[in-house]
């Protein structure tokens, strides 16, 4: 039982910063066609925007594996 509700644990983490990532970089992908479309020369600052949001996805895998390596308390 709790071998499986670690697995959960580490599958929610991974799974719900996923989610927030795709979501984010929809929007700011959306943004910032338009914004290029009209101003060329924010090329360089859309891929750093599109970029920070995948930080949130290391982590979720940063937290996925502790939870899945540390030992749970006795």
């Amino acid at each position: 039982m709790e071998l499986g509700l670690i697995a959960i644990g580490a599958a929610i983490a991974v799974g719900l910063t996923a989610l927030a990532t795709a979501w984010s970089q929809s929007r700011i992908g959306a943004a910032m066609a338009g914004a290029l479309a009209e101003k060329p020369e924010l090329a360089g600052q859309t891929i750093i925007l599109i970029a920070i949001p995948e930080t949130m996805v290391v982590l979720g895998f940063v937290i996925a594996f502790l939870i899945t390596t540390l030992k749970p308390a006795e």
